[in-house]
C-alpha cells in the first residue's frame, strides 16, 4: 500500500535533503506519493496564508507526515504548525501518522541518536507517548515503507499529544524550553 506523504522540514537549510528524499523514495523507488510544498509554490504571502495553503492543499490529503530533522528544524514555527495540523482530526481530514527522520547534518552527541531539546517540541512530546517514532536517515526503501506503514496504523490506535499552543515565533537559543 502506497501512502500519501507530507514532508515537513527547514525550508532554507534542508531543501537539498527534501529533494534527495523525494527523488529517491517517491520517484526512483515509488515508495510514496508526495504531497509536500514545492519550491516557489506558495510565494511571498503572510504567515496565515502560508498556513492555510499548507493545511488545505497538502496536509488535508496526506496520511503520514515525515519531519526531516536537521540542525535547526526544531526552531521553526512553520514546522510546529505542520505537526500540529498533522495531529488534528477534523471533519475535512483525519489526523495523520508522524515520523521524524534525523538528517546527516543533525549534530549528534556521542552515544545519542538525538537530543529531545533540538528536535521539534511537538514531535518530542509525541515520541514520549509513542504516537510518533524517530529514525536515522536511510536509503533503504523497504525500511522506509515499514516506518511509514507503522505510523499510518498508529494514528488510529494512539491518541497524540497536541496540547501545546502553536508556536507564534521561531525558537532561539540552544534548545527549546
Amino acid at each position: 500500500m502506497k501512502h500519501k506523504i507530507f514532508i515537513s522540514y527547514h525550508h532554507e537549510l534542508d531543501i537539498k535533503y527534501r529533494k534527495k528524499f523525494e527523488k529517491l523514495f517517491s520517484e526512483q523507488y515509488d515508495v510514496f506519493d508526495s504531497y509536500s510544498v514545492k519550491e516557489g509554490e506558495i510565494g511571498n504571502v503572510g504567515t496565515e496564508e502560508v498556513r492555510r495553503k499548507i493545511r488545505d492543499k497538502h496536509l488535508k490529503e496526506s496520511t503520514v507526515t515525515i519531519v526531516l530533522i536537521g540542525r535547526d528544524t526544531w526552531r521553526r514555527k512553520h514546522v510546529d504548525y505542520e505537526i500540529h495540523n498533522t495531529l488534528r482530526s477534523t471533519e475535512a481530514s483525519p489526523r495523520s501518522g508522524l515520523i521524524g527522520i534525523i538528517l546527516p547534518n543533525y549534530p549528534k552527541r556521542k552515544g545519542e541518536n538525538s537530543n529531545s531539546r533540538t528536535i521539534p517540541k511537538r514531535l518530542s512530546q509525541n515520541l514520549e507517548n509513542k504516537y510518533a517514532n524517530i529514525h536515522n536517515w536511510t536509503d533503504k526503501p523497504e525500511e522506509l515503507k515499514k516506518w511509514i506503514h507503522e505510523a499510518f496504523k498508529k494514528r488510529k490506535k494512539i491518541n497524540p499529544n497536541n496540547t501545546m499552543p502553536i508556536m507564534k515565533n521561531n525558537w532561539k537559543g540552544e534548545g527549546w524550553s
